[in-house]
């Protein structure tokens, strides 16, 4: 009788390690194919943002933005991307970019300074890239205002400028655009 028990228990042990096995592998592939398909929709997403930059550059542009109306509405605690386009139609070269505050009115507007507005960008703020001649270079501009920033203003617009420039320091285009404080 404690032979015909003992063989039950292994048999018993090896249908749970199968089954546990075959439970981990359903797993892994599962993963697998939510990453893989949350990696392909943000490169499509990533490609028609880019689709409709280009749609926005005609012959005299040098640099676009991809915002409606030039005004990116952007509530407190929310991060907020801004795109960009640059077309180079020079020689080959480096370009640099600075995104700053334009508004000489922001303290009264909206009860803060230039510096506190400035540092309301993230990332993408400045930066530099080598583009070829006839190519264009895309980026983001990343935004994120801390909640509480703004207190008991119903309007606050801040008016920010991209300053592109080409490797020497000659300006190359400016591009104006609004944040809404909401």
């Amino acid at each position: 009788m404690r032979k015909k028990g003992a063989m039950e228990l292994s048999i018993g042990t090896v249908v749970i390690i199968v089954l546990a096995m075959s439970m981990l592998i359903l797993g892994l592939v599962l993963v697998k194919s939510i990453f893989s398909g949350a990696k392909y929709n943000i490169e499509k997403m990533n490609e028609k943002v880019e689709g409709e930059i280009n749609k926005l550059f005609v012959e005299d542009k040098r640099a676009v933005l991809y915002l409606p109306n030039r005004l990116a509405e952007i509530k407190q605690g929310d991060v907020y991307g801004v795109a960009f386009g640059i077309q180079n139609t020079v020689a080959s070269q480096t370009f640099k970019w600075e995104v700053e505050v334009d508004d000489s009115k922001i303290k009264d507007k909206c009860g803060v300074t230039e510096l506190q507005a400035e540092n309301w960008i993230t990332t993408g703020g400045d930066g530099s890239a080598s583009v070829a001649s006839g190519q264009k270079y895309y980026d983001l501009i990343r935004f994120n205002i801390p909640e509480g920033t703004v207190n008991d203003i119903s309007t606050c617009i801040v008016r920010y400028k991209l300053a592109i420039s080409q490797e020497d320091g000659t300006p190359y285009q400016t591009e104006a655009f609004d944040v809404d404080v909401e």
